[in-house]
């Protein structure tokens, strides 16, 4: 069914800058007016923005949140679609804050996100606030702050609609996306401190070349394990465009993740593995080194659908 659906570029290929941009709006008529109105016309907004470019590979992602969704599209929600719901661990905590609009900005060129986003804010106006901003950068080969390649498990080929887009599951919403972010800030000094040896056991991962290292088979499991969700069906993936953030001046180093999945209830299930642990009690030992700021979830509507709300 997604064949004969305009989907929104959630494999758009990994950039050197991108914008995360989530947004809340006013609980009015007016408001609903506006935001319908800018979300129909986003795609002459970015070819406005992308054409003086085209090299580019300017891209706009947008997301609506659980709490403005049947208001702003007249639909029910889609199946899996709910507020971001806390994971509480014995040690820590992966929090829900708010969010009803998010706009994933990608390019290889800042000055183009930046001024997407200044026109984008401009058109919507008074009608919204802003929840969190985050300018995210290409860090050497695709690495985050902690000196791993990140994302190298992201589906590819045919896998990769499989694993993100919406089908014959929920027909309404084929051709959507499930989206959840988080913005983790880093405590680099503690990090550093641990040996090479140590930081891809926490990891899963070599450093230097980022071959996998073998699951262990009890106890304390890497990152990579316990982001490993397999049942009868067999392995289910999601899609990762994280990018690095920080401004040494104001000691913050972070990566902000988003996923893109078909399953919601799969990103869960790597989540609460990470913050309760498997089994509970041993958490993922990348969060003593990594705490989220935020966590909000999304669905990333079917182009067609985004076009017909104007």
């Amino acid at each position: 069914m997604t064949d004969t659906i305009a989907t929104q570029p959630v494999d758009a290929p990994l950039t050197d800058a991108a914008v995360f941009l989530v947004l809340t709006i006013a609980d009015d008529d007016v408001a609903t007016g506006v935001v319908r109105d800018v979300l129909s016309g986003l795609d002459d907004l970015v070819k406005t923005v992308g054409f003086r470019d085209p090299r580019s590979r300017f891209t706009c992602t947008v997301g609506i949140g659980a709490r403005v969704w049947t208001r702003l599209t007249g639909k029910t929600l889609p199946t899996e679609l709910h507020p971001f719901r806390e994971i509480a661990g014995a040690k820590h905590t992966a929090i829900a804050t708010p969010g009803d609009l998010l706009f994933h900005i990608r390019a290889d060129r800042q000055d183009l996100c930046f001024e997407f986003e200044r026109l984008l804010l401009d058109s919507l106006g008074a009608v919204i606030a802003v929840a969190d901003e985050v300018f995210g950068f290409r860090y050497f080969d695709a690495r985050d702050l902690l000196g791993f390649v990140d994302g190298t498990a992201n589906p590819v080929g045919p896998d990769l609609p499989e694993a993100t887009l919406v089908g014959e599951e929920d027909p309404a919403f084929a051709g959507g996306s499930y989206v959840v972010v988080q913005k983790y800030l880093h405590s680099l000094e503690t990090w550093e401190k641990l040996s090479t040896e140590q930081q891809e056991a926490v990891i899963g991962r070599r450093k230097l070349d980022n071959v996998e290292l073998p699951d262990a088979s009890s106890g304390q499991k890497s990152h990579k394990t316990l982001n490993t969700i397999e049942d009868d069906a067999g392995e289910h993936d999601i899609l990762r465009d994280n990018m690095p953030f920080g401004r040494p001046g104001s000691a913050e180093f972070g990566t902000y993740f988003i996923g893109y999945t078909r399953r919601l209830w799969v990103l869960e299930r790597m989540l609460e593995r990470m913050f309760i642990g498997d089994p509970p009690g041993l958490h993922d030992r990348i969060l003593d080194f990594s705490t989220p700021h935020t966590g909000t979830t999304f669905f990333a509507p079917s182009a067609t659908l985004l076009a017909a709300l104007g």
